[in-house]
């Protein structure tokens, strides 16, 4: 869905196609996973959330989600995001912050 949407858009504006990145960070007796999306080769965003394993997709899916919407408000020819690189600020970088709900792991959410 919006990793579909996310090449649609790449596609039209004649930018590479997004490629995304599992990370993953072991909390505790369990491993938390998140994904980034790199659009022309420089431009990084991350998930907002962490996952349990079994949803890895929905991490994708979230940082398609977030790049998408980053790209469309910044102007879809200058390929503007969020920027950073991977490992800079925004929420999902905190280790240890978060609790699993549903099989997702929120960071920062209500906590």
């Amino acid at each position: 869905m919006w990793q579909d949407r996310l090449q649609d858009h790449c596609r039209t504006y004649h930018l590479p196609n997004p490629i995304f990145s599992i990370v993953s960070d072991r909390r505790g007796g369990r491993t938390a996973w998140s994904s980034t999306v790199t659009i022309s080769g420089h431009h990084v965003i991350q998930a907002r959330f962490w996952y349990d394993g079994q949803y890895v997709n929905n991490a994708k899916e979230d940082a398609a989600e977030v790049a998408l919407q980053s790209l469309m408000s910044a102007g879809a020819v200058s390929g503007g995001g969020r920027g950073g690189s991977g490992g800079s600020g925004g929420v999902g970088n905190e280790v240890g912050r978060g609790e699993m709900r549903g099989g997702e792991w929120r960071v920062g959410v209500g906590l």
